[in-house]
């Protein structure tokens, strides 16, 4: 399968900077992970067992971007599965996860594009807004596919067009030659892979507001989830703190005076027939 080039060269950032702005984000990440802890939960909530019995547990889970493994425990017991492994693309997530996880949780670092699995050997795939990040979020749907068992589960999030659209445009006004928000696929290009590669999965939407004191505020919860601006047109210096200003003052306030963050989010779910 091959990458479309547009969508590599206008969405997706290299791997490397997503590997090191994660990494480097691992400390921080998970108090001001809120909208990933709110996504999660929904996919954590519908997980079906693999095992009927508790004492009967086998089978393998797969967290695919596990970041922290703050979900990665959980979605082994909710699956009751025997193994469970915390894949990521950053060692700096995976180091960071396997400190502060139990040790009966295995980790790997690898790319969700080349999964390093063989063919129908996963039970449970649970992958928490890692798919965005992609070359090709496509690939990420087939490896996935190949990888699952018959009667395999596949839970995924991922963010769409429209997400952050209030920075976007507050950054356009201040300026306006230079990109500072990440861009993301459309609903209708995720529909497209996944009727192409999941022909039987579903796929739902939610818009997301989230409120914040300050566009400074949202910044910073960007950054320290590793969420930061990554395209190739991003500045090579530090933004000029008269830009950063002009962009406050462009970004809309609530009659509280407190900001609002929209984010499209979208649920990607699947049950590989027996």
């Amino acid at each position: 399968m091959t990458l479309p080039s547009q969508h590599k060269a206008s969405v997706a950032p290299e791997k490397s900077v997503i590997a090191r702005d994660f990494g480097a984000a691992s400390r921080t990440y998970d108090p001001a992970a809120r909208l990933q802890r709110y996504m999660g939960q929904v996919m954590v909530d519908r997980i079906l067992p693999v095992s009927d019995r508790d004492s009967e547990r086998r089978g393998l889970a797969l967290d695919l971007g596990c970041g922290t493994g703050w979900f990665t425990r959980e979605i082994g017991e909710r699956g009751r599965v025997e193994h469970t492994v915390g894949v990521d693309l950053a060692p700096g997530m995976l180091q960071f996860a396997k400190s502060a996880c139990p040790t009966d949780l295995q980790w790997l670092a690898a790319d969700a594009e080349v999964l390093p699995f063989k063919d129908n050997s996963v039970d449970l795939i649970f992958s928490n807004l890692m798919i965005q990040w992609a070359e090709n979020p496509e690939q990420v749907l087939s490896e996935c596919r190949r990888v699952l068992k018959p009667g395999g589960q596949l839970m995924m999030s991922t963010l769409l067009d429209g997400t952050l659209f209030e920075l976007k445009e507050a950054w356009h006004k201040a300026d306006p030659d230079h990109q500072h928000v990440n861009r993301f696929d459309t609903a209708d290009s995720y529909a497209s892979w996944v009727n192409r590669t999941l022909p039987e999965a579903r796929l739902s939407q939610e818009t997301i507001l989230l409120d914040y004191p300050t566009p400074m505020a949202l910044l910073s919860e960007l950054k320290a989830i590793g969420a930061g601006f990554k395209g190739a047109a991003r500045r090579s210096s530090a933004t000029a703190p008269g830009r950063l200003r002009a962009m406050c003052r462009h970004y809309p306030r609530a009659t509280s005076g407190q900001v609002v963050a929209t984010y499209q989010a979208a649920w990607i779910t699947f049950r590989l027939p027996e």
